[in-house]
């Protein structure tokens, strides 16, 4: 989840937000103000029950970060690295840049979301309570009793056994505990997260044209968040499991078809580019480094009178973490989108061009894996 504004560090994990909060924050704010305030106390005043909401939004979402940042903190306890800790419309996501390094941690990372949600269900409970005691306006007491039970439904939804949900990483971990199988388990609760996620879909449309639109749209909508997930999370497993133990030399295309940076482009389209089976072809500098990338589309859009225009000037330029070693594990290379067409990477040592890697080599060697497996391939 990418950050639109980025709000600092908690203990060294980047925390921001992505815009799609701020449409929530209203949202919140608005449902306070206009129906939960003013049926708990009638003759509040406009200003103060819009008052009351905002601050009320606000605790809401502080609640919400401070379930993922518990997935953080106990992700990096278990020397799991954490990317960042962002909040968005439907929650918020601690993006997690390892992968647990055993079951016991996988179900203490999952399962301290969901407590941390309940204990902040408690405490808001709490504070209601102490104010009605001690005579608190009830606008007050009405949104800390909203935000109580607000967190308390988060932490049972968080429990639903499906990916991606809290209750689908538990049961990851306790099947992964109990069979040692963890690509196993990770399938499974992928499996239980598109059923729930389609199940919330259907009811969601249900619940539009028999209820309410709005109520039906938003569980529609989280159903269908919750079953693409699932969907990204079983295509991962079955990503990861390809490319255990394979380094970036078993998967590239060797000797692929390049140019140099001074090259004319009508000469490389002549000599090369019109006979190569490549989409996108790599440019070397004279020390044989390589420095950029210019797809076939790019060079179809090379006029005769621009013919002489050197590659160097029509390449897109190669980020310097795309370049690596041919031992550099496959695996770290997954969360790399394509840089310049379908260009995933490029493999080089001492100034040589080996190979370069592609979103077709990658989709390669998992259609390898499934036949390896006896698993039917669709792709």
């Amino acid at each position: 989840m990418k950050q639109t504004f980025r709000l600092g560090t908690i203990r060294g994990i980047p925390f921001g937000i992505h815009w799609s909060v701020l449409v929530i924050m209203v949202l919140i704010t608005d449902i306070l103000a206009r129906s939960v305030l003013p049926a708990a106390d009638p003759a509040a005043s406009t200003g103060t029950r819009w008052a009351v909401a905002a601050v009320a939004a606000a605790l809401f979402l502080a609640s919400l970060a401070a379930h993922e940042l518990a997935h953080a903190f106990v992700a990096r306890r278990h020397g799991v690295r954490v990317g960042s800790v962002t909040l968005w419309m439907l929650g918020g996501v601690a993006e997690l840049a390892d992968e647990p390094p055993n079951a016991r941690a996988d179900l203490r990372i999952a399962g301290v979301g969901p407590l941390t949600s309940a204990a902040a269900a408690a405490a808001f409970a709490g504070f209601a309570a102490t104010g009605a005691a001690l005579g608190v306006p009830a606008t007050v007491i009405a949104s800390l009793s909203w935000i109580a039970a607000t967190n308390g439904l988060i932490a049972v939804f968080n429990l639903l056994p499906g990916a991606p949900l809290d209750g689908g990483r538990i049961l990851r971990a306790v099947l992964w505990r109990r069979h040692g199988d963890k690509a196993g388990a990770n399938r499974t609760a992928a499996r239980a997260g598109r059923m729930l996620g389609g199940a919330m879909i259907v009811g969601g449309l249900v619940v539009v044209l028999l209820v309410s639109f709005l109520s039906g749209l938003w569980l529609a909508l989280v159903g269908w968040f919750i079953a693409g997930s699932a969907r990204a999370e079983e295509r991962w497993t079955d990503l990861r499991e390809a490319a255990e133990g394979l380094r970036a030399t078993d998967i590239m295309a060797p000797h692929p078809d390049h140019g140099w940076s001074w090259q004319h482009a009508g000469t490389f389209i002549e000599g090369v580019a019109l006979r190569s089976r490549q989409s996108v072809f790599l440019v070397v500098n004279v020390t044989g480094d390589p420095i950029g990338a210019v797809t076939v589309e790019r060079l179809a859009l090379v006029q005769p009178r621009d013919a002489r225009v050197r590659l160097g000037d029509l390449s897109v330029p190669l980020p310097s973490e795309r370049v690596v070693g041919p031992d550099v594990p496959v695996i770290t290379l997954f969360h790399l989108p394509p840089v310049v067409g379908d260009l995933v990477a490029v493999v080089a040592s001492d100034h040589r061009l080996l190979g370069i890697i592609t979103t077709g080599d990658i989709q390669r060697m998992l259609r390898r894996n499934r036949l390896r497996a006896g698993t039917p391939t669709t792709a």
